[in-house]
């Protein structure tokens, strides 16, 4: 250990006298500069959010930047996944390696690599779902160089509160899932919860979001509503037990594939007369969130209030008006009547397939 540690310090005396002699000025003063290569292969994409609508296709952006150095191989790996609220977990989506590709699970049959280019990973989604909304990771690797970069899908659509028949506070987590899936939507995340609310949704309520948390937005501060004190904002109960607590649900859904419409007939119907008229029309009776998805994407208006799958009785007013939502555009919502008793009209929906 001894000759090597005196060996290195004649190699630096020897190096500092050598500089000295070149550079005087510097007297005895040392400035070391260490340079590092940095990475020889990343991925970015040309943009971080990807918009589009449910049954519709998106392409998520993800580009391969290699030094000139280097030459894609034939086992570079290209790695798609789906991220979720668990920051553990991942989703796998699509994998190639050269001319080996596999899609998984829901994705099986409707994601491929756009490769417009070998330098291109972006990754194509078509026939797009509810669930299809969310975050992703693309990831390169070849050799030891590797890069990753993360990419948000989100979907056009609508936020709306929902609680069954049993009434308020009614739903633990799965049930909340169940509920939403029952009128054509998935339960809503907080993104989508406030984006909602900064378009002014208003729900005194708290309700389930995807990741396991409570919430629910306010615009219009008052007392039975976290207080009139509070600023406007979406209130947090945090993470809740998802078997023991319960809530309502915020749902999200986005355009459908279809036709929504009032069923023009010539009395009031009971809610089985409903459902058999709308099928006598070759259609089904409305869901909730085809009502929701009617009315705020499509502007549908109608001032009749009608039947429902679910048994609720609603209507969607786009354009207020007195004696029909006077004071702001919205579905109103009359109840779960009596379905053998009450007379409503009825809401139909005809799917293209």
């Amino acid at each position: 250990m001894t000759p090597v540690l005196i060996c290195a310090l004649i190699s630096l005396s020897v190096a500092a006298n050598d500089l000295d002699i070149l550079y005087p000025e510097l007297e005895h003063s040392r400035t070391i500069y260490v340079t590092e290569n940095g990475p020889r292969l990343s991925v970015a994409a040309e943009q971080l959010a990807v918009v589009s609508r449910r049954g519709g296709n998106a392409t998520l952006p993800c580009e391969i930047r290699m030094d000139r150095s280097l030459t894609p191989s034939r086992k570079m790996r290209i790695k798609w996944s789906k991220l979720t609220s668990d920051y553990l977990k991942e989703v796998d989506v699509f994998v190639a390696m050269g001319y080996h590709k596999r899609s998984y699970g829901s994705f099986h049959g409707r994601v491929h690599l756009q490769g417009s280019s070998p330098m291109d990973a972006s990754l194509v989604i078509t026939e797009l779902t509810l669930e299809d909304y969310g975050r992703y990771k693309c990831e390169v690797i070849d050799g030891l160089e590797d890069g990753t970069v993360v990419v948000s899908l989100d979907l056009e659509g609508v936020v709306f509160p929902y609680f069954p028949r049993l009434g308020r506070y009614n739903l633990n987590f799965y049930d909340a899932e169940r509920a939403c899936r029952d009128q054509d939507a998935v339960v809503a995340s907080f993104d989508q919860l406030h984006e909602a609310w900064r378009g002014k949704l208003d729900w005194c309520n708290a309700g389930w979001l995807s990741d396991g948390s409570v919430q629910y937005p306010i615009t219009n501060p008052r007392e039975p509503c976290g207080g009139k004190n509070m600023l406007p904002g979406v209130r947090n109960y945090g993470l809740r037990d998802k078997e023991k607590n319960h809530y309502d649900v915020f749902c999200f859904t986005s355009h459908y594939q279809g036709r929504f419409y009032y069923l023009i007939h010539p009395s009031k119907l009971t809610y089985d007369e409903a459902v058999r008229a709308c099928q006598q029309d070759g259609a089904q009776i409305a869901e909730v969130g085809q009502m929701y998805a009617a009315w705020k994407l499509l502007g549908y208006d109608r001032c009749d209030a009608g039947w429902l799958a679910d048994g609720s009785v609603r209507y969607p007013v786009s354009r207020p008006r007195r004696r029909c939502s006077p004071t702001e555009a919205a579905v109103r919502f009359s109840g779960f009547p009596d379905k053998k008793h009450k007379l409503y009209g009825a809401y139909c929906f005809k799917g293209h397939n």
